[in-house]
């Protein structure tokens, strides 16, 4: 409101300035730059103020000629008749910009609704996991695109998607929203995530075209360890003493091409994180075309105590990189154990030191219940082997 009053203000101070100008002015007629004021109305307000404007140059058009004495003449009449024929236009161009202002507004509360249908939001604590999700979409046509994650409570652990369809617009949502109705009644079951994978190629390819595929990550937490299946997807990143990319052992092509899933399991302390995301972070270029790259800035961001303060901090770094634009749509899901004073987690001397933190055989992690003690109200961290 107050944004359109100045512009009023504006406009009519141009007007007077117009109608001053030309009196002051008598070898040079002004007239017709009264025009001005109701297009510069026209750009910012409503059909209502911009009709004000125009009513006021129709006005002071008639005597713009009485400082040259031209009033009455047939090139004063052209200039009066220019003036009505641009404040009529001015008012037109308003009402139109309004009713598409008010079209496009019901749009983006249609992709508000349907943004939060498909994307329910990840609970900050679940199956002993604790999470921070971001999702933020590089469209000027609404909040929505073809980024999705979900997560799924499962008798054999948590179970989360995060992924990346190809293309953008409905098309793109309507693929996003397919994975992840299959994945919601997918996970439930009993197949392990290989299968799932598998599963979810099978049901989603037949609704692709030649040139679609979808790159996902599937990811289930048991104490000790992540258990990954991942299709074309970014590796997650560790976040503890250093930075480690879960690199799978094999590469394995999106949804739609035939992917050949293999399980990637990882070590997952309870001092480690684990940071999920999409295209829209590592493809986020600078002025220069620099990719944005993991470093030790981003290690300290997502150290931070709270997982929602790591992700402002990551978010930060990249608006930064990026003066502030994306180019692509980006999910952030950020995740790390949550303390449960109940079990402790046995070290595994079966894990490689090596990043990706795969097994290299033995019986895994194991989980002891331990007897209700006094310790038992300690922090997790402070009995931590490690």
């Amino acid at each position: 409101m107050r944004s359109s009053r100045g512009w009023l203000t504006l406009a009519l101070v141009l007007e007077a300035a117009v109608a001053v100008g030309d009196a002051a002015l008598p070898d040079c007629s002004l007239a017709t730059l009264l025009i001005l004021g109701p297009l510069l109305a026209s750009v910012v307000m409503d059909a209502r103020h911009t009709a004000v404007v125009a009513v006021l140059a129709v006005a002071l058009a008639p005597g713009a000629g009485l400082a040259d004495g031209t009033v009455g003449t047939a090139d004063h009449v052209m200039r009066t008749t220019l003036v009505l024929g641009g404040g009529v236009i001015a008012v037109v161009i308003a009402r139109a910009r309004t009713v598409d202002g008010h079209a496009l507004a019901r749009m983006t509360q249609v992709a508000e609704v349907a943004h939060r249908a498909i994307l329910h939001p990840i609970p900050s604590a679940i199956g002993g996991m604790a999470f921070a999700a971001h999702y933020q979409s590089a469209s000027d046509g609404g909040p929505i695109g073809g980024d999705f994650y979900a997560t799924v409570p499962t008798p054999s652990g948590l179970r989360l998607i995060v992924g990346d369809v190809k293309g953008k617009g409905l098309e793109g949502v309507r693929l996003a929203a397919d994975t992840l109705s299959n994945f919601r009644e997918l996970a439930t079951t009993d197949m392990d995530l290989v299968r799932l994978a598998g599963e979810l190629d099978h049901r989603i390819s037949c609704g692709l075209g030649p040139e679609d595929f979808v790159t996902l990550i599937l990811a289930e937490f048991v104490p000790g360890e992540v258990r990954m299946v991942n299709c074309g997807h970014h590796p997650p990143l560790r976040v503890g003493r250093r930075l480690d990319l879960l690199t799978p052992p094999a590469s394995t092509p999106p949804l739609g091409l035939d992917p050949e899933p293999v399980l990637h399991r990882a070590r997952l302390r309870p001092d480690e994180r684990l940071l999920f995301y999409t295209d829209g972070l590592l493809e986020a270029r600078n002025q220069a075309g620099e990719m944005f790259t993991f470093d030790d800035r981003v290690r300290a961001a997502l150290s931070e105590v709270l997982l929602s303060e790591a992700l402002a901090k990551l978010l930060g770094l990249v608006f930064e990189h990026t003066s502030g634009a994306l180019s692509d749509d980006l999910v952030l899901v950020l995740g790390e154990p949550v303390p449960d004073p109940a079990v402790r987690v046995l070290p595994d001397s079966g894990y490689s030191g090596a990043p990706g933190g795969g097994l290299r055989g033995g019986a895994g992690s194991a989980a002891e219940l331990l007897p209700g003690c006094w310790w038992r109200q300690l922090s997790f961290r402070h009995w931590w082997p490690w």
